[in-house]
């Protein structure tokens, strides 16, 4: 296996379930390499549950297929960001001091805040999903090929952008030093991933209904302008949304931790998954 290879393998096996068999020391130097191949990670768990959701919607109603959508998607990630996701709603919503937050964050156990934010999140991620669905295949492709990589693509600006909560220690801690070398190849490497997937995206959803780019009331010059747009907005949002979020949880914690990454991930998913709603229904 090649030096230049194992950072990619590396984010594959941290961050999804895809069968990626071979055996990496987790070293924070391996850590902080294979966090500009996050992008690629979302591309390729976008791109599974796109295929599983245009299946489902042939043979089920959307509610059920985005159920189905979504137990693929929880299931690619391991329920990583979720885990993450709980552990920072008991925390943050305890309203104690910040070490108290941060011992929160550290206890396997999940408390009652964590339960309800996870079930309301998984309730407003499987409603947009289903929307996605009644507007067509394209506009689900577009969200699902968007969102995971833009909320990806977060995840390592926090840690390139903000400080560590606890001061070294912790996972958030082994990925120190993200350097702005590497964020600029993550950035080129999102931006990337998301026009050539939304372009043929929009260009096959096109070819199966007999125009190109097959979406848009307006025709082509429309369609073309929607899947601009959405690509235009989808990082500027996932940056925006994402720094608010970080710079406040940050100023309660004094940094972010391993946990608060995993949430961001899940509530830009969600953001971005709305603004998919709002462009395409």
């Amino acid at each position: 296996m090649s030096q230049k290879g194992r950072p990619i393998l590396a984010a594959f096996q941290f961050l999804s379930r895809f069968p990626v068999k071979a055996e990496l020391d987790f070293s924070p130097e391996l850590l902080r390499r294979s966090a500009k191949y996050y992008p690629l990670v979302g591309m390729a768990i976008g791109l599974a549950v796109a295929l599983v959701g245009a299946l489902a919607g042939w043979v089920i109603p959307s509610l059920p297929a985005a159920a189905v959508v979504l137990i693929i998607w929880v299931w690619l990630t391991g329920g990583l960001h979720l885990d993450g996701w709980m552990d920072s709603a008991d925390a943050l919503l305890s309203y104690r001091s910040r070490e108290r937050m941060l011992e929160i964050m550290k206890d396997s156990r999940v408390g009652a805040m964590g339960v309800l934010a996870c079930v309301l999140l998984l309730l407003l991620k499987v409603t947009l999903i289903s929307s996605l669905l009644d507007f067509g295949r394209f506009p689900l492709a577009a969200a699902m090929l968007t969102a995971p990589v833009w909320s990806r693509w977060f995840m390592a600006w926090a840690m390139h952008r903000w400080p560590t909560a606890r001061a070294g220690e912790g996972l958030a801690g082994r990925f120190r030093g993200l350097s702005a070398k590497d964020m600029a190849l993550a950035t080129v490497l999102a931006l990337l991933l998301t026009a050539a997937s939304l372009g043929l995206a929009g260009i096959a959803n096109g070819l199966i209904n007999g125009s190109l780019p097959g979406y848009g009331p307006g025709g082509r010059e429309d369609s073309w302008l929607l899947i601009a747009g959405y690509f235009a907005v989808s990082p500027l949002v996932a940056f925006t949304a994402g720094s608010l979020a970080a710079n406040k949880i940050s100023a309660r914690l004094g940094g972010l931790t391993g946990d608060i990454y995993g949430a961001l991930n899940e509530g830009l998913e969600v953001v971005l998954l709305l603004v998919a709603v709002l462009f395409f229904g």
